[in-house]
């Protein structure tokens, strides 16, 4: 019972916090950064309309009596946390479904932007796509590329929050389906923290900075940051950010109705990098992957660990490493801009259907199933927090989940992951500036001026 109220407390909390994050890319399509998808934009709508024309199927919603067969890509690989509910869902699907034929391929997350971008702009998409929200997709909608699914969430709406689908609405139509959602979680080694005289995670600043400095004179390296893979680092540096000069002025700035050149981001990133300096993150992360850098973090090289809580999955299926694993909120930084409850994230994985598919609107139909079996199984192996209703038993759902679920139950506040915020081209710019931040080639100030003069 104490657990199915949580689920209430934190569905009613998640549907008011997806309401921000995107600015006004929730309202109207994004404006497009990827110039191949911008050119096609007229060409491709038409190919869309033109494809759906041929195919018989393209009108008909998922009818069980008619043979089909649909493509998917996703980026649930081997190693992804996502792979065991994609496989769970896929395989319910090909019992409630036997005549759909779904092949599906998984690609690693940041070749996956290249090649989703890559097949928008030559309209040569799959039927359904792994896409993350707001302005990412927003890009592909402008392009026309993507099928409306007003009518296909008609019959899910009872158990889809509409208020979840807030960051893929563009113009009031709906585009997506949400999976689950994440935030950035400050993950703890206990055992570590405990050599340094620490049984809890410091809530303040001021003590997360004394802690750091117990670790260092026990020989121990504070946080493991994956410099390979720069979305890694904007988990450390968005956080501080947020915790300098207040989610509202961090959502603003991803919005583009505020500008980069602030004072407060300047002293945020130099409070990052003065971390860096001081000897608080591994000097070998610059060169490791995501992979390599939370591998050492459960093997006990690193106390912290930053990253999104669809890692809860991982840290709750290794028995050994469980009991040794918290998962907290990065403190506040500046009391006067901030507060504890301002996170970075929300509702972002989503599938999505291409306009030029041939069976359309049976893979409308078909992604809205799927993607509730995805959510519910992933909420169970606790790689996110649910968008779609719970049902079922959930007391399975990891002691790390249900965690974080009182963090969002408690917050009041979530910005969205900037490089998903921004429209392609801005992320891209913006995530070069994060590359050289991390390897200190500039510092506060000439992040901010660079971004004020490169993002309009």
């Amino acid at each position: 019972m104490e657990k199915k109220r949580l689920v209430s407390m934190l569905l009613a909390g998640v549907m008011t916090l997806s309401l921000v994050g995107c600015g006004d890319t929730a309202s109207a399509p994004a404006e497009s950064g990827d110039n191949g998808a911008a050119a096609a934009t007229e060409a491709g709508a038409d190919a869309g309309a033109d494809a759906g024309a041929e195919a018989s199927a393209a009108g008909a919603g998922l009818d069980d009596s008619t043979p089909i067969t649909l493509n998917m890509w996703c980026i649930a690989t081997e190693s992804d946390s996502n792979r065991k509910s994609y496989e769970n869902a896929i395989k319910d699907m090909e019992t409630n479904h036997p005549n759909v034929t779904l092949n599906w391929e998984a690609f690693e997350n940041e070749s996956y932007k290249t090649k989703i971008k890559a097949a928008v702009s030559a309209n040569e998409m799959p039927d359904i796509f792994f896409t993350w929200s707001c302005a990412f997709l927003g890009d592909f909608v402008s392009a026309g590329k993507v099928q409306c699914l007003d009518e296909a969430y008609e019959k899910y709406k009872n158990e889809l929050p509409e208020a979840m689908l807030k960051n893929t609405t563009f113009d009031g139509k709906h585009y997506g389906v949400p999976l689950t959602m994440n935030i950035v979680g400050l993950f703890a080694n206990m055992d570590i923290l405990k050599e340094a005289g620490y049984d809890e995670i410091p809530g303040t600043y001021e003590d997360f900075i004394k802690c750091c400095d117990a670790l260092k004179a026990k020989g121990k390296i504070p946080f493991g940051c994956a410099g390979k893979e720069t979305w890694c680092v904007t988990e450390y540096l968005e956080s501080i950010i947020e915790k300098s000069a207040g989610a509202s002025t961090l959502d603003a700035i991803f919005a583009g109705t505020d500008s980069w050149n602030n004072q407060d981001v300047a002293d945020a990133v130099d409070t990052f990098q003065k971390l860096i300096k001081d000897g608080y993150f591994d000097p070998s992360g610059i060169g490791l992957s995501n992979d390599e850098v939370k591998a050492n973090f459960m093997a006990g090289k690193y106390a912290f660990y930053m990253n999104g809580t669809w890692n809860c999955a991982d840290f709750a299926a290794n028995a050994e490493f469980l009991p040794k694993v918290k998962v907290g909120e990065f403190p506040v930084i500046n009391a006067d801009k901030s507060k504890l409850g301002q996170l970075i994230g929300g509702p972002s994985d989503t599938l999505a259907v291409a306009a030029s598919s041939p069976n359309a609107a049976a893979a409308a139909d078909y992604t809205f199933e799927l993607g509730k079996l995805i959510c519910h199984y992933g909420y169970l192996d606790g790689c996110g927090l649910p968008a779609w209703t719970p049902y079922g038993d959930t007391s399975s759902v990891n002691p790390l989940t249900q965690a974080v679920a009182d963090i969002v139950q408690k917050s009041d506040y979530m910005v969205l992951f900037g490089d998903t915020a921004m429209a392609a081209d801005k992320a891209q710019t913006y995530l070069s500036y994060v590359d050289q931040v991390y390897g200190c080639q500039i510092d506060g100030k000439g992040f901010i001026e660079g971004l004020a003069k490169d993002i309009k």
